[in-house]
C-alpha cells in the first residue's frame, strides 16, 4: 500500500459522448466490490454514473432505461465527486453539487438505495458552517465528501482547499444522514490535505490524498483517536 513508485497504467475511460457523458468531463472515480463484481461511480461533470467490472481493471457501463451510465443528477448544478458506503445493506451514495447565485453555494448530498439501480430523493447532509469561510472555488468548500463508519458512528471529510493551502474538516455524526446544516455542532476538526479518501488495508486504515502541487497521490498510515 506504502510502496513508492507506482507504475502509471495510461488511460483506462474516456467520456462517451454517444451516452450523454460530457467530453472531457469523467472525475472522481470511486469503486467498491459488492457479489464479485467492482461496481465504480463515477462523474461525467453533470451525473454521478455507473460502470461495473469483473477484475476491477477492465469497465464496461451499466446503462438504464433511458439507454444512459447516469444514475441521477442535481439538485444542484456539477453532480460530482460520488463515494458510496453500505450501511445496513443500504447503500448510502454522497456527492456535491453548487448553485451559482450572488454568493455560490454548495452543500454534500446523499441518496440511498438498496439495488444500485433506483435512488431516493437527495438530502443535504451538511453545507454551510465554518468550513464555508475557506472555499478555493464556488463550490469549494464541499468537495471530494468520504464517509467512514466507526464504532457506530460516522466521520465526513468534506473538503475546502488544495494545493499549498491545502485544507479538509471533519465532521463526526450517530446518523449517516445529518452532519449538520449550517451549523458545526458535529466539527470534529481539521486536517491538511486535500480530496482525502480513507482506505482499510490488511486490518489498517490509510489515508489517501492530493499531493500539494496536484501532481499524484500521497498515503500514509491513519490512526484514530476518540
Amino acid at each position: 500500500m506504502t510502496q513508492e513508485h507506482w507504475t502509471p497504467k495510461g488511460v483506462a475511460m474516456e467520456a462517451e459522448t454517444d451516452l450523454g457523458e460530457t467530453e472531457g468531463g469523467l472525475q472522481a472515480p470511486h469503486v467498491i466490490k459488492e457479489d464479485g463484481a467492482y461496481c465504480m461511480f463515477y462523474g461525467d461533470f453533470v451525473r454521478i454514473c455507473l460502470a461495473r467490472s469483473r477484475d476491477g481493471k477492465s469497465f464496461e457501463r451499466v446503462l438504464g432505461r433511458n439507454g444512459q451510465p447516469d444514475l441521477f443528477s442535481g439538485p444542484y448544478r456539477g453532480s460530482r465527486d460520488a463515494m458510496v458506503l453500505k450501511i445496513h445493506g443500504v447503500y448510502h451514495c454522497y456527492y456535491t453539487g453548487h448553485r451559482e447565485h450572488a454568493r455560490p453555494e454548495a452543500a454534500v448530498f446523499c441518496r440511498t438505495s438498496s439495488d444500485l439501480h433506483d435512488w431516493s430523493d437527495s438530502v443535504v447532509v451538511s453545507c454551510g458552517g465554518a468550513a464555508n469561510g475557506h472555499k478555493s472555488w464556488f463550490g469549494g468548500d464541499c468537495e471530494c465528501p468520504f464517509v467512514v463508519e466507526r464504532n457506530g458512528r460516522f466521520c465526513l471529510f468534506r473538503n475546502q482547499r488544495y494545493r499549498s493551502g491545502q485544507l479538509n474538516t471533519q465532521y463526526c455524526s450517530p446518523d449517516p444522514l445529518d452532519f449538520g446544516v449550517d451549523d458545526d455542532r458535529f466539527c470534529v476538526g481539521t486536517l491538511p490535505v486535500a480530496a482525502p479518501e480513507i482506505i482499510e488495508h490488511a486490518g489498517r486504515h490509510y489515508i489517501a490524498a492530493l499531493m500539494p502541487d496536484l501532481d499524484g497521490i500521497r498515503i500514509a498510515p491513519l490512526d484514530w483517536v476518540d
